[in-house]
């Protein structure tokens, strides 16, 4: 990968994506995950304001102390950076408050994970719509494209995807060229929806180069059956993961009324 004309085209791209759409910015959450971190340097490197969003939900507070370390950084660097803290716990709180109960209570776990997300997808809309900014999505292509880890209309809702064509390792390479800090280069991917320490591989089953290589092989063709022991496991979760998902990458479905019913 020819990773600085990377960076310089994704950058290009935000720029000429914004003018052309006469908005001023960006605006995007900051976990203190590595996804976040580059979209948010990608961003600011525009020269365009670029709104960096503190969101914590119960956040582990190594995951806090990441993002204050990124934005801190950022904004020495970059002068169009600036930055707002919100804190969605008591909003959270009292949203559970007003839930009914429920008896079954197997997917409440991941159901309120997800509107975790979705909380923060509006407190994003909201200063968007007040600065005239775009939401910059944080999804790269083995979230976004291979096995759909993200919220649909959580952190999958966004105005533009600036590294959704960068798999998770190539994420990496253009986030070592961007100077972000070790810390968030070191630290084990995570979603943060959960309030624990919880992983993104604890969650799949799987690391993000094994997704990669399972990505690989099936556009590949690949069928389960050419593999044995651990790489049939991972070739198995992400295609289970691929198709269960589906109904996050593709378009909504639209019920198209027959012309002959409208007369």
């Amino acid at each position: 990968m020819q990773t600085e004309k990377v960076i310089d085209h994704i950058v290009q791209w935000l720029k000429e994506y914004a003018t052309n759409a006469k908005m001023d910015g960006f605006v995007l959450g900051i976990s203190g995950g590595i996804d976040s971190a580059l979209t948010s340097s990608l961003c600011a490197k525009t020269g365009l304001r670029t709104l960096c969003v503190e969101m914590p939900i119960h956040q582990d507070p190594n995951q806090v102390t990441r993002a204050k370390e990124h934005i801190a950084q950022l904004k020495k660097r970059f002068a169009n950076v600036s930055d707002v803290r919100v804190d969605l716990t008591p909003v959270f709180e009292e949203f559970k408050t007003e839930i009914p109960p429920t008896l079954d209570d197997s997917f409440l776990d991941l159901s309120l994970a997800n509107t975790r997300a979705r909380l923060r997808m509006t407190t994003l809309y909201f200063f968007a719509g007040l600065h005239r900014y775009l939401v910059a999505g944080t999804g790269n292509k083995v979230e976004d494209f291979g096995v759909g880890f993200f919220t649909k209309y959580g952190d999958g809702g966004v105005d533009l995807s600036p590294i959704a064509d960068l798999l998770k390792s190539e994420v990496y390479k253009l986030a070592r060229a961007l100077d972000v800090p070790k810390s968030i280069l070191e630290a084990a991917p995570t979603d943060g929806l959960f309030g624990d320490s919880r992983t993104d591989e604890d969650q799949i089953g799987a690391s993000y180069d094994e997704l990669e290589w399972a990505m690989k092989m099936q556009d590949e063709g690949k069928e389960a059956s050419d593999f044995e022991g651990r790489k049939r496991q991972v070739y198995d979760i992400y295609t289970r993961l691929n198709s269960a998902n589906q109904h996050k990458m593709k378009p909504i479905p639209v019920c198209l009324i027959p012309e002959r019913l409208k007369k």
